[in-house]
């Protein structure tokens, strides 16, 4: 069997103190009117550790400093062709940030974003999670669940896994 190429990525499960949870709008271009929302972070680049790709990334997509090492809560593994654009999957590391709420803009430009396929970013309220019913689509798909396990237990001694 060849060997499997997935791409190391980090994201922030940033809440703020209402519980609100900060999400990045992905809109996919194929298949063409695809919408995901997803935690805001990215790729590890060569020789960076998971906690310095998750400070450049919140400084980059929502302008976000982070000064103390965020527990790291959730662990997902897809193997999926497809899924990311020259991988064979991903892994997402998630870490829990608390901030009070803030206007997110990082420093890349609308432009930059856009060719991340970043159309958007907000703040959302579990419960707006948990009941939407369009046709846009969460990461991880049950993120609502996670989320409601997350803010009534708090952070776990180690990162829980996930599927899709």
């Amino acid at each position: 069997m060849p060997p499997v190429n997935l791409r190391h990525s980090v994201r922030a499960i940033i809440l703020d103190e209402d519980d609100c949870i900060l999400l990045c709008r992905f809109a996919i271009p194929d298949p063409a009117g695809t919408v995901v929302w997803a935690a805001p972070g990215g790729g590890i680049e060569p020789g960076e550790t998971p906690l310095a790709a998750l400070r450049r990334e919140l400084r980059e997509e929502v302008g976000l400093a982070i000064r103390t090492d965020p527990p790291h809560v959730w662990h997902q593994e897809v193997v999926a062709h497809g899924h990311a654009a020259g991988y064979d999957g991903v892994i997402n590391d998630y870490f829990l940030v608390r901030a009070a709420r803030f206007n997110p803009r990082g420093t890349l430009s609308d432009d930059d974003l856009a060719a991340e396929n970043i159309s958007g970013l907000k703040w959302w309220k579990p419960r707006e999670v948990a009941c939407y019913d369009g046709s846009d689509v969460f990461t991880p798909r049950d993120l609502a669940t996670l989320l409601t396990a997350l803010i009534t237990s708090g952070a776990p001694a180690g990162p829980v896994g996930l599927g899709l």
